[in-house]
């Protein structure tokens, strides 16, 4: 993990702070949010994606599952075996450089290795990832224990994620804060 936030340090800066919020916006604005839209034309209705559900609710993730078409569900699996699989590379490198950016040798810093955590996120991800595939291809068998393990993988993403928010905006504020002391 320590090469990680070597390799951050190493390559952020503005110029590569724009090309991953550039690429990480081309995904929400574009590719995801299509790809969303495809899964509820395919079911025909608004079910949404599993990847954004909040809380705990294994019983809604089997319902979103089943509710799909089965056309759904292929594309869905498709598209987290594709097009998730570089969300969550973008995601990591644009909140590890922001970070890296607001926290790099600041006395302030949490830790040292900061940078890291949109790379915790990232692993969540993947696994949650493989747990929605697994649910969608095993349709109609409802594996109970796998939508738990789906649960709590999507939970701890998100809990990563919104620590990564709380730390932008400590970051943000401590910036604003300095320079106005200045």
């Amino acid at each position: 993990m320590t090469s990680i936030s070597k390799f951050l340090n190493k390559i952020s800066n503005w110029k590569s702070l724009l090309f991953f919020f550039l690429l990480y916006m081309s995904f929400n604005v574009y590719f995801l949010k299509n790809a969303e839209e495809k899964i509820n034309s395919l079911s025909g209705n608004t079910n949404g994606v599993i990847d954004l559900t909040f809380g705990f609710n294994v019983e809604k993730t089997l319902g979103m599952v089943a509710a799909y078409s089965e056309e759904a569900r292929s594309y869905y699996a498709r598209t987290e075996l594709t097009t998730d699989l570089l969300y969550p590379i973008v995601y990591a490198f644009f909140f590890g450089i922001i970070l890296t950016l607001l926290f790099k040798n600041k006395t302030y810093s949490p830790s040292p290795w900061i940078n890291i955590l949109p790379f915790i996120s990232l692993v969540f991800d993947y696994l949650e990832n493989v747990c929605i595939v697994t649910l969608l291809n095993s349709y109609p068998n409802q594996n109970y224990t796998m939508g738990v393990l789906c649960e709590l993988v999507k939970l701890c993403k998100w809990l990563v994620f919104g620590a990564i928010l709380v730390l932008i905006l400590y970051g943000l504020i401590r910036l604003v804060s300095s320079k106005i002391s200045r």
